[in-house]
């Protein structure tokens, strides 16, 4: 039926229907409520049909109806209180109002119920539903009962007003969005990288709710099309690890989220290209030109040849690059870089003993993917761990085996560990773990002595801090070189993302911006996909994937 006329037909019978409420009820309290309940029920009813004969009959049949249910429902002593304060929850099975209304309304009641807090929630139930005494409902939750009692009061308020309320249902339960990248700088807990906590998409599409906006629960579950149950428990465990920030009821968005328009992709990607073959080109002749490649402090015998007692392979100069390249990119031209954001100022401390910030990606429909996305998404780094005697540097890539994972830190703590102890007794195991995890190999004597071996790097070896500081000293003179065009390149670049990025993560988006030509991902990936591209840097043999891009460097 249309709005309008159903409209029109409560206008004309709502003096009736209140006479005929008056006239029955015990007090006008009850009257009006009735009244209510009647023309509520009357004319959502009128909304879903389309041939009513008789508007009359239709509303008088709905007005016994509710009559019945009221003078049925007094008659409940149970909880102590008249039913009729929530009379929806418990409507009667025998009602000869049409069953599909019926049970929209009852459906409709129970999403209602959901969007109670969780205390609420606790004590609707028990009180109508599990017919429990307010007394026994206090002492169960341990708070006063007359904080049972004030609930009760405002949960039928917000019942009542979520009924006459038409929710409009959220982008995106019709358009959800999916993380196409997440990521982790700094170090995971125990619970591992941050993209365990994204597995599901209702945490992705909560987090996304609460971008641009802080929402309460209730409003992220309308936004979702979800019950806010749903949202709740999932929220407060965001919120517990960090990826939320609650505040005065309302949830807000603690992670760096990438939604991107095609006008900042392209310019990502114009400014990555550029300063990409600008370093990247000039990086490479400097190193293959000037002869470094063959200091011998530079230690590499990659090799999945057998290892002889008595020559000392050394790998192709191809495969070390592939170390070198992204090793220099990453570390020159700190002296140039803005450090005025520290680290511990931005990340978030996590209970399982992580202290990260957390990254995501969006490619919203009608938006390209920015150059090289694919290859990122089989990107992880550069990672590095350390202990008082080495640093272990190191670059997951589409050219590498897939070295990254949850038990990364306890994987480089442990070679860590067996590099400090090279010297002294190394057990087989230990040797074995290491070519395991593509660090060295160990040619044994024919009876198996561990007396009588040679072990082989496999990893790139910086035998000491002078030969660290040459290599990053040719990076620096070339990001000095064209450090006014890097600078060009990223101005625009960072306006557009800081302008995309919500005022409470500034801060943070500051701090990961610092490192653009750095310590930098996507940089990093370019200047290798330049240099491939070109021809510069030969693609890695299928035996050295596992020991590409790692760099094992001494601390003194």
């Amino acid at each position: 039926m249309d709005r309008e006329y159903a409209e029109s037909i409560i206008i004309e019978y709502l003096k009736s229907i209140y006479g005929f409420a008056l006239k029955r009820c015990a007090n006008l309290q009850d009257a009006e409520d009735l009244t209510q309940d009647i023309v509520l029920r009357a004319f959502r009813a009128m909304l879903v049909k389309d041939d009513l004969d008789s508007p009359k009959k239709f509303i008088w049949t709905i007005a016994h109806n509710v009559l019945a249910n009221y003078y049925r429902d007094r008659t409940k002593t149970t909880i102590g209180v008249p039913i009729d304060e929530l009379a929806e929850l418990l409507p009667s099975q025998d009602d000869t109002l049409a069953g599909s209304v019926e049970s929209e309304l009852i459906d409709h009641l129970h999403r209602e119920i959901a969007y109670l807090s969780k205390l609420q929630r606790r004590i609707v139930i028990a009180y109508y539903f599990e017919n429990k005494k307010q007394e026994a409902i206090a002492e169960e939750l341990n708070i006063p009962l007359g904080t049972v009692k004030w609930h009760l009061f405002e949960a039928k308020k917000d019942l009542k007003r979520g009924m006459d309320t038409m929710r409009q249902t959220g982008e995106l339960k019709f358009n959800p969005i999916k993380f196409e990248l997440c990521g982790t700088n700094g170090s995971p807990g125990t619970k591992g990288t941050n993209s365990n906590f994204f597995r599901s998409a209702l945490s992705q599409n909560i987090v996304y709710a609460v971008w641009k906006e802080d929402k309460t629960i209730n409003e992220i579950a309308d936004c979702l099309g979800v019950s806010p149950v749903y949202v709740e428990s999932e929220a407060e465990y965001l919120s517990e690890y960090g990826f939320l920030a609650e505040n005065k009821g309302k949830y807000r968005c603690n992670i760096l989220l990438d939604d991107p328009t095609n006008e900042l992709i392209s310019l990502h990607d114009v400014m990555y290209q550029e300063a990409a073959k600008l370093f990247a080109n000039e990086l490479m002749e400097e190193l293959t030109n000037s002869g470094i490649l063959k200091d011998k402090r530079i230690i590499c015998g990659q090799t999945d040849q057998p290892i002889s007692l008595s020559e000392s392979p050394r790998a192709d100069d191809n495969f070390i690059l592939w170390s070198l390249v992204p090793y220099i990119a990453a570390l020159s031209g700190e002296s140039l870089m803005d450090k005025s954001i520290s680290f511990e100022e931005v990340a978030t401390v996590r209970p399982d003993g992580g202290q990260n910030i957390c990254y995501a990606s969006v490619i919203s429909p009608g938006v390209k993917k920015p150059m090289y996305f694919d290859s990122m998404k089989q990107w992880c780094g550069p990672c590095w761990n350390r202990n008082e005697d080495y640093t272990l540097w190191q670059i997951d890539s589409e050219w590498s085996d897939g070295r990254v994972d949850d038990n990364y830190i306890s994987k480089t703590n442990r070679i860590l560990s067996i590099l400090s102890r090279l010297d002294d007794s190394v057990s087989d195991e230990s040797y074995a773990f290491l070519e395991e995890t593509g660090i060295m190999r160990t040619k044994m004597n024919i009876n198996g002595n561990t007396g009588w071996f040679k072990s082989v790097s496999q990893a790139v070896w910086l035998e000491n801090t002078d030969i660290k500081n040459k290599l990053i000293a040719i990076g620096d003179h070339i990001k000095e070189k064209y450090w006014h065009e890097f600078e060009t390149l990223k101005e625009s670049f960072v306006k557009a993302v800081l302008d995309e990025t919500p005022k409470h993560l500034h801060k943070m988006q500051k701090y990961g911006l610092q490192y653009t030509f750095f310590s930098d991902g996507w940089f990093i990936l370019h200047c290798m996909k330049e240099l491939v591209n070109n021809g510069k840097l030969k693609l890695p043999t299928g035996a050295q994937k596992k020991s590409l891009t790692t760099i094992i460097v001494p601390n003194v």
